[in-house]
């Protein structure tokens, strides 16, 4: 075996919990006879993510490797077509989906152009909602509308506004997604999940310490900054939708992962109407990537810190998952559970060259 440092950008001089680190890639070598007596080396790149510290692997040797269920898109789940069973199809939605105690909607439920939103009926937190957004009961990867997604954020951010009032103190709120079961979506109806609490939960404690130590230190945000890199770089920036800028992450902790960053906006209140719209559309064509690469499932959060103090900027990170198919293999190893470093197939920077054809062919 050897070791090889590669690439190393230090950036505003960060280390441990004070914000930015630097860009760093460190490539080593395993090396072995093959079965044909040749001697092999096979490359390992080890990214360590400026902004949290944490490393990632990259195993492009992988990439070319059959991967069962992704020769083509798989079929639909043989339940797509059952909506009797299904409690988030109209107009079953009306009736077998909880409400809203008075003091925070008196009529039960937030409705905004198609979609609805009610309490999850196994919550996470003190306030935990879901938000239905589109009629189907199955919705192909890359076919949503972005206004069916622009209306459903628009309704959760009336929710978490109304939480506020209420409750001041569920600062630490999220968005998220889990589309199909591989991703973890226990109904197969597209929808997203709305949190918020009191209580931190460990990306929104671990960033907001590093974006306030960063910006005490510099003057400056972090993600900004980490934007400001990544557009000089150029190598893994996608595009943009409006505000938003669109990149694969530098180390990935999922396959396929991509960051949205709204530049400055750090409170609800920040993003206007049509930044929402902007953000449905960039999220509609990272699906059609993942369609492209005959993936099903993904999922996609958001978090979102209600503290004056607070500089962490909005960023939405989106990975694909494993197909929602028979006998295939989970993008989740014992190397991600027992050594906690994601080992991926394939370089950020092939990620954002194929991604950026879906930009320029934004709908």
């Amino acid at each position: 075996m050897n070791g090889d440092r590669g690439e190393r950008e230090d950036f505003g001089k960060g280390n441990g919990t004070t914000g930015m680190g630097p860009f760093d890639i460190q490539t080593i070598a395993a090396q072995f006879i093959s079965p044909s007596g040749r001697l092999v080396e096979k490359p390992v790149q080890v990214r360590t993510n400026p902004i949290t510290g944490r490393s990632c692997r990259i195993t492009v040797h992988r990439g070319a490797e059959r991967e069962p269920g992704t020769e083509s898109l798989p079929d639909p789940p043989p339940f797509a077509e059952d909506r009797s069973k299904c409690p988030f199809c109209s107009p079953m939605v009306e009736s077998r989906t909880p409400s809203f105690i008075e003091a925070l909607r008196p009529d039960g439920r937030f409705r905004y152009g198609a979609s609805i939103l009610f309490p999850n009926l196994f919550p996470y937190g003190a306030h935990s909602a879901v938000c239905i957004f589109d009629d189907r009961h199955f919705v192909e990867i890359g076919t949503a509308s972005a206004e069916s997604y622009r209306d459903g954020f628009l309704n959760a951010k009336a929710y978490l506004e109304a939480i506020l009032s209420v409750d001041p103190a569920a600062v630490y709120m999220a968005i998220t997604q889990n589309h199909l079961p591989s991703a973890g979506g226990s109904l197969l109806h597209p929808h997203l999940q709305i949190q918020a609490d009191p209580v931190a939960s460990n990306h929104h404690r671990d960033l907001g310490i590093r974006a306030s130590s960063y910006r005490k230190r510099t003057g400056r945000r972090l993600l900004s900054d980490y934007l400001a890199h990544e557009r000089e770089d150029g190598t893994r920036m996608i595009g943009s939708t409006g505000q938003w800028q669109w990149m694969a992450a530098f180390a990935p902790e999922g396959f396929f992962e991509i960051w949205a960053i709204l530049p400055q906006a750090t409170r609800l209140a920040d993003p206007s109407d049509s930044d929402w719209a902007d953000l449905a559309r960039g999220i509609v064509s990272v699906q059609r990537l993942y369609r492209s690469l005959n993936r099903n499932g993904y999922n996609l959060g958001l978090l979102l810190t209600e503290d004056p103090s607070n500089d962490l900027e909005l960023r939405v990170v989106m990975t694909v998952r494993s197909n929602y198919a028979p006998w295939v293999r989970s993008d989740f190893t014992g190397f991600e559970i027992g050594l906690g470093d994601m080992a991926t197939f394939t370089l950020p920077e092939q990620v954002a060259l194929q991604a950026r054809a879906f930009f320029e062919s934004n709908p």
